[in-house]
């Protein structure tokens, strides 16, 4: 079949205008920070929301693994959780190469590390895009370099995803995937086109999905524009098609393993699309406007003039300006619309923002301004009919809340600098010297108005979501603590719970409770819960539970105790001294007489009663009064009510430790006439579920006092408090240590435990139960493992006096299978071609004089 091809620029332009976008991004990128006085040009944290929560701690733990450092490996994280699937998480935050660039840094400097690999990925992103440009048709290189700068620091970058680094993966694979479709459609080799597909794929596959929509459809409309015969065009999308199958099949190891990991996942809100007003809408194509819930569709006033010049511009083919016109608006109303929404979003609202696609439809932007500035740049008649939709969006724009006063300042200069430049620059003809004039004019100006837009969202990110600080002396101190304390597998040294962050664990070492992921497993959730243990984000970041029967259960041999962190407004930090308590706990597997009896309750007190064995809490009757000690039978508290100081008594055994468990309750409990310390709980409704606290010692006289003080309304339920006899539960724990393993070793994804001799019931591995795990007893088979109120749990065979078990993430085996086949298919296609291709270019066999004589009689 003849081949056909399509219009693109010589290598060394493209070079030239990579290199620039990158130095542009790069430059911009930084300025933002000093302008805003952000980390690390400045004291302001940019840790917000997921950035510190998620993946400042994700990073750390690839970092002890690329150092073998870390307690697990790519299948299990034994610091998280309890022990939980760590390969859907790395594919999840981690699979960009760019990752393993945290390796090179100092541990302790791993914010810094972070913020280099953000800055590299939107610096790559510029470069794609720039390339992208010359590859689609000839033009300045420099203001190629230009446009793809404008698409990397478009707004959807710098207010979404410069704190979701793994989303700039898909910034980068748009572009990518865009020159996936140009080879395709020139019939070029299918083998670099494949592995770009894979590598996207598996950086991120949320974000790739979305950039191979948006790249289908670049690729849709350049055979519309090229018009190549049908045969060829259906050649060039079956193509396309059969790459990216072959490069998702390569990335199907990880992929598949996501997609059952968030199976097995806690729940997330379910919400409905409601899109935005089109007044949010107009405000986010402007600098300096942030909206943590509508698309952040910036791309500098030098591309939004240009795409809105496109259709007015007549040196433009008609069909490129319809083509190109038509994609933009096309992809644009389908934001605003459901159906096309959940299409963006393989079928699934974000519980976050709803706009995570708007990426794509900045790329459009800049390519639609390419268009029309790569023909010559527009005239005065066109530069006109752009400035005037553009009044038109401004003052639409400002109908709505978004556009604040410093936009202004950013705008008018802004747009004043881009016209200024295109009108020197469509003047300058062939001369060098107004179109260099034109060049820095237009330079200039970018790096202003992006920088300054940068920096808004950098602050305004600041009022809207949670902030942490980075490593810094605190983290010092529990690290050094941790490690001084640390005896893995022998027991468990949780990090605390004060925490910095929602992965302590992974932060600042030990094997803890807490675990924030998007695909925390729902067994973890639900069984933390129903022993009392507290969570934010709806269950999906559970926390540390300072609880001795829990840590008895879990084998937390020590655990660690340091003052509120002093970046967290809800509660003054009162000294930094960090202390380590101790506990002598059962070994990490213990042996049951009986398999698991019962389900949990509504009381984590018998909850955790039954995952013990034995019976340790007193659960009393208990009164709440009001500010005048009358009775409030609806136990409901909180301010704005008679009930703003309320209390609550009840009578405990003397010398038992007083446990309160008020899920529903926000503010602080303090332990009457004991001088300890107020414990604070968090609830939210439905965000966080505040956490058991223990309060303190029940005096002789065996009456408790409990004063409240709420910050917001909530309710007391009937069980709050409970009592613990220490004494009951230090003989169930030496019970069951004195009938556990005597011997436990823990690699990656295998746990090996010698038993005692003639033991029997049931082995539980205090881990918990999430899918993929299977035992063996002894000599016997494997089998997936059984459960023991959401812990592992093996039936023990008679004789047994050994235990295995090992870790296979749930569609592993068929992401592996299919990953096979891609490779072998990609390795059969290629292998054909290259004999098809030698046999085509071979040349004609010489024919001998007595060949040719005997031929001719």
């Amino acid at each position: 079949m003849q081949r056909f091809t399509t219009p693109g620029g010589p290598r060394t332009p493209a070079r030239a205008a990579a290199l620039l976008a990158t130095a542009v991004t790069v430059t911009a990128f930084c300025a933002a920070d000093v302008l805003a006085r952000s980390y690390p040009f400045g004291p302001r944290t940019r840790s917000v929301n997921d950035l510190g929560n998620q993946y400042v701690p994700f990073h750390t733990h690839l970092w002890d693994l690329l150092h073998g450092r870390a307690d697990g490996g790519l299948l299990i994280n034994w610091q998280s959780g309890y022990g939980t699937s760590f390969l859907p998480d790395l594919g999840t935050y981690l699979g960009s190469p760019y990752a393993l660039l945290v390796a090179v840094f100092p541990r302790d400097r791993i914010d810094l590390a972070v913020y280099a690999v953000t800055a590299l990925k939107t610096a790559s992103a510029a470069a794609a895009m720039a390339w992208l440009l010359l590859t689609l048709r000839p033009g300045r290189w420099w203001a190629a370099g230009l446009l793809g700068a404008s698409y990397a620091l478009c707004g959807w970058s710098v207010a979404d995803a410069s704190y979701n680094p793994m989303w700039l993966d898909g910034l980068i694979a748009f572009p990518l995937l865009c020159l996936v479709g140009e080879r395709a459609i020139a019939g070029r080799g299918r083998l670099p086109g494949v592995l770009i597909v894979a590598l996207a794929w598996t950086a991120n596959f949320y974000t790739a999905y979305m950039a191979t929509l948006g790249a289908a459809l670049v690729l849709l409309l350049r055979l519309l524009l090229i018009r190549p015969p049908r045969r060829q065009a259906l050649a060039a999308a079956g193509r396309a098609a059969l790459t990216v199958t072959l490069g998702v099949g390569l990335a199907a190891p990880l992929v598949t393993v996501i997609w059952f990991g968030t199976r097995h996942a806690r729940p997330g809100r379910v919400r409905q699309f409601a899109p935005v007003p089109v007044e949010d809408v107009a405000a986010r194509l402007l600098p300096a406007t942030y909206g943590f819930g509508s698309p952040a569709l910036y791309v500098g006033a030098l591309a939004l003039l240009l795409a809105l010049a496109l259709p007015f511009h007549r040196a433009v083919p008609a069909r490129v300006r319809a083509g190109w016109t038509a994609l933009v608006l096309a992809v644009a109303l389908s934001l605003q619309w459901g159906p096309t929404h959940l299409v963006w979003h393989a079928f699934a609202t974000p519980q976050g923002s709803a706009y995570r696609q708007a990426f794509v439809l900045c790329g459009l932007l800049v390519l639609a301004a390419w268009h029309a500035l790569s023909h010559g740049p527009p005239g005065p008649r066109a530069l006109g009919a752009a400035t005037a939709l553009l009044a038109l969006i401004t003052a639409v724009a400002a109908r709505g809340e978004l556009v604040r006063p410093y936009t202004w300042t950013v705008l008018g200069p802004a747009v004043a600098g881009a016209l200024a430049g295109l009108v020197l620059l469509g003047r300058a003809g062939r001369r060098a010297g107004p179109a260099a004039l034109a060049a820095v004019l237009l330079l200039g100006g970018q790096l202003g108005e992006t920088a300054a837009t940068s920096a808004v969202a950098t602050k305004l990110r600041l009022g809207h979501l949670d902030d942490y600080a980075p490593w810094g002396p605190r983290q010092e101190r529990q690290a050094a603590a941790v490690a001084r304390a640390d005896d893995w597998p022998r027991y468990r040294t949780d990090p605390g719970r004060e925490q910095t962050v929602g992965n302590d664990p992974m932060l600042v070492g030990g094997q803890g409770a807490a675990y924030y992921s998007s695909l925390t497993p729902d067994v973890l959730s639900r069984t933390l819960t129903a022993l009392g243990g507290g969570w934010t984000s709806r269950g999906r970041s559970v926390q540390s539970l300072d609880n001795a029967v829990t840590d008895v259960v879990f084998s937390v041999g020590a655990r660690v105790h340091s003052p509120p962190d002093p970046h967290q407004k809800y509660r003054p930090a009162d000294g930094t001294r960090v202390t380590v308590s101790r506990r002598d706990v059962p070994p990490l597997v213990t042996v049951r007489a009986t398999a698991a009896t019962g389900s949990f309750g509504p009381s984590p007190y018998r909850n955790q009663e039954l995952l013990l064995g034995s019976r340790v809490y007193t659960v009393p009757r208990l009164t709440v009064h009001d500010d005048d000690g009358r009775p409030v039978p609806t136990r409901r508290v909180g301010t704005g009510t008679a009930v703003a100081r309320p209390a609550i008594t009840a009578v405990c055994p003397a010398g038992t430790q007083v446990q309160l468990w008020a899920p529903h309750f926000s503010g602080t409990a303090r332990l009457a006439g004991t001088g300890a310390p107020a414990a604070v709980f968090r609830f939210e409704y439905p965000r966080n579920r505040a956490a058991m606290e223990p309060l303190g010692r029940t005096p002789a006289s065996g009456r408790v006092r409990v004063e409240l003080t709420p910050s917001r309304p909530g309710r007391v339920p009937a069980g709050a408090v409970g009592c613990l006899d220490t004494g009951r539960l230090h003989t169930a724990a030496a019970r069951l240590k004195a009938t556990g393993a005597t011997r436990v070793t823990v690699s990656d994804g295998v746990v090996r435990a010698e038993l005692p001799a003639g033991s029997k019931g049931v082995a539980v591995v205090a881990a918990p139960r999430i899918a993929g795990w299977r035992c063996a007893a002894g000599d016997g088979p494997a089998r997936p493992a059984g459960r023991y109120h959401g812990l592992i749990a093996v039936p023990l065979d008679a004789g047994a006096t050994s235990l295995t078990c090992t870790f296979h993430p749930p569609g592993l085996r068929l992401g592996t299978t299919v990953g096979a086949a891609s490779l072998g298919a990609l390795v059969l296609l290629t292998a054909c071609t290259a004999v098809r291709r030698r046999r085509s270019t071979a040349p004609p066999t010489p024919t001998s004089p007595r060949e040719r004589a005997t031929t001719a009689s």
